[in-house]
């Protein structure tokens, strides 16, 4: 399995951008893709989680109503939509095969005593 982040770069304070989480390999019927952040000097953070089981959402308090993540089964992608951008949401932006979200997780492979899989970061920088 195999995860892609793309789409990062530099947005001033109240722009959009859009990242993208190309997966490859995985077969499983029934997956869980999550988005991650990790800021300087912070602790990587769990924003963002698709379930495939029943196509369900999910957001951290941090981005709900300014961040969305949608799937695109034929491409095999993972989008993560950031609207709204403020300098605190710079970052290194990571998907993966599991979500955590407030407290909540969800693992892909973690039922089969496997480790989840990361794709490397796209890097987001918010400044005027």
């Amino acid at each position: 399995v195999q995860l892609q982040a793309s789409g990062g770069g530099l947005v001033q304070p109240g722009g959009s951008l859009r990242l993208s989480c190309e997966v490859s390999g995985l077969t499983e019927r029934y997956y869980n893709i999550g988005w991650f952040r990790q800021g300087p000097g912070k602790e990587r953070e769990g924003i963002s989680c698709f379930s495939s089981s029943d196509e369900s959402t999910h957001y951290a308090y941090s981005v709900r109503d300014r961040f969305t993540i949608s799937r695109d089964g034929a491409k095999n992608t993972v989008y993560l939509q950031l609207n709204s951008l403020q300098p605190e949401d710079t970052a290194n932006y990571y998907c993966a095969t599991e979500c955590k979200i407030d407290g909540s997780s969800w693992s892909t492979f973690g039922y089969l005593g496997r480790m989840d899989y990361w794709g490397k970061g796209t890097q987001v920088t918010v400044s005027s």
